[in-house]
């Protein structure tokens, strides 16, 4: 079993929070494209509000610990590991209800390489309690614009989690997926699933796109978030989003196991 106190001293070792990866200079520049309307920062968030850049720095430094300090302007950001911890709380609190009425759940990744097997392992605790994971739309097209111009991709499941694959790979299947931000495999998926009769998930899980375009059309939404993606944070300030987890999204894979046992731990999922 994964305690409290043991995984605070986890998030602190492997950079998940305390002194992380993510860099001042890369939170300070999607804060100011977030704040131009930049849909490459919005993904898939519709902000009802007008955030500037202070504006995003103060949220953050609520929803996150980074500095509020707007003339800090390089070195690495700061994530509280106590509000890293309180999330998962929530997390625990809304799979143990999600999984007491068996909700159908839903959830995707535009991080598989790192974040796959903690979001795969969720899905495996929450179909043994009964929850049906769903998987709609497998296989479908996505067109996805990126800096590089347009991209085909197809939408995928690997263990009950979404991702995109490159539609054009000589062997599809076994590349683990692409990076995403795009709010379009949401989208797709959950459309995919209306058009057919349903069901609908109740519960939404995942990351970027996934949580904030979801959490648009209305869907109770659970989302991890780095500090330089602020769209998330936004969504739940505004109630679009309902809880999201801050922490580096981009260390070993490996390192976001323990976060699984201890929300599974808590929701009263362990298998």
């Amino acid at each position: 079993m994964v305690t409290t106190d043991g995984l605070r001293a986890h998030l602190l070792a492997a950079r998940l929070a305390g002194v992380v990866g993510t860099t001042r200079e890369e939170s300070l520049r999607s804060y100011r494209l977030f704040a131009a309307g930049d849909p490459r920062l919005l993904i898939g968030l519709d902000p009802e509000g007008v955030w500037g850049e202070r504006d995003l720095i103060a949220l953050m430094a609520d929803r996150c610990g980074v500095s509020a300090d707007p003339g800090y302007t390089f070195g690495h950001d700061v994530i509280d590991p106590g509000r890293t911890l309180a999330a998962l709380d929530v997390w625990a609190e809304r799979l143990a209800a999600a999984a007491r009425r068996r909700a159908p759940v839903l959830l995707g990744t535009g991080h598989p390489q790192r974040l796959l097997g903690f979001y795969a392992a969720l899905a495996d605790g929450l179909s043994s309690a009964g929850c049906t994971v769903l998987t709609p739309a497998q296989g479908r097209r996505v067109d996805i614009t990126t800096r590089f111009g347009l991209r085909t991709y197809n939408l995928d499941y690997v263990r009950g989690v979404g991702l995109v694959r490159g539609a054009t790979s000589e062997r599809p299947g076994c590349e683990p997926g692409a990076h995403t931000h795009s709010p379009l495999p949401v989208r797709i998926a959950l459309a995919a699933a209306a058009d057919a009769g349903g069901p609908l998930p109740e519960v939404v899980i995942g990351d970027h796109g996934w949580v904030c375009g979801a959490g648009q059309l209305g869907f109770e939404t659970l989302g991890l978030a780095d500090v330089n993606d602020p769209a998330p944070f936004v969504g739940e300030a505004e109630g679009a989003v309902t809880v999201v987890v801050p922490l580096d999204d981009g260390v070993r894979s490996d390192y976001y196991l323990p976060l699984t046992r201890y929300v599974l731990n808590r929701a009263c999922l362990s298998q």
